[in-house]
């Protein structure tokens, strides 16, 4: 393979964010008084852009009221819950094998690179990333196809050259229109179907598969 790049999405991929995202989002319900659906309901809130996740919570399109519902996300998030998450077994013995032999990485996150950073440095694996990308707080660049094309163009690398590896089908998509390969994980937020629907170039049950199919 020609892979010396890798993106490397972060909730559900990395980390397992169950808590801290599903408390932050079912928090911002109550106090907008609506419905507050039980944790187990919002799984499919984990992955897709927040605005959108809470513009179809809410039943709304209107950009103030999702707005507005961001912000008491925001509000219990960054007090709270952006260390309620723990790191997928396996991750730390993944990423530090695959920078021994000299992939470059980085993260590729929907989530606000303000509180992305902050979970990587959290975990210790801020050596391990050249460089964290992610959402601006407005909202841009939570596309995953715009946040990839971003990427490449800033750090000059060629779509055949990377990797992109998460959990969810918005990965996936969001590889494939920049031409560039994704590894589907299954230990995350979608489920097999989700994935092969998107014909991912590997889909992997455990981090240490991957090692094998990069290094192969």
């Amino acid at each position: 393979m020609t892979t010396k790049v890798l993106l490397f999405d972060l909730d559900g991929t990395i980390t397992d964010p169950f808590p801290g995202i599903t408390g932050s989002i079912r928090f911002a319900l109550r106090e907008m008084g609506v419905r507050v659906p039980e944790a187990e309901e919002l799984r499919w809130c984990i992955g897709p852009p927040l605005q959108e996740s809470l513009g179809l919570l809410l039943d709304t399109k209107d950009p103030d009221r999702i707005g507005k519902a961001v912000g008491l996300y925001r509000e219990r998030y960054s007090a709270s819950g952006v260390f309620e998450a723990t790191l997928v077994a396996g991750m730390a013995a993944l990423l530090g094998d695959l920078q021994a032999v000299g992939f470059r990485m980085f993260v590729c996150t929907s989530k606000p690179h303000v509180f992305a950073d902050q979970i990587i440095a959290h975990f210790g694996l801020s050596a391990v990333f050249e460089k964290v990308y992610g959402a601006e707080i407005d909202g841009r660049r939570s596309n995953k196809a715009d946040l990839i094309a971003h990427i490449l163009e800033t750090e000059g690398v060629q779509p055949a050259e990377v990797m992109m590896i998460g959990d969810r089908k918005h990965d996936l998509i969001g590889a494939k229109s920049n031409n560039v390969s994704a590894i589907g994980v299954l230990w995350g937020y979608g489920d097999r179907l989700e994935l092969e629907a998107e014909s991912p170039f590997r889909i992997v049950d455990k981090p240490d598969e991957i090692s094998a199919i990069l290094k192969n």
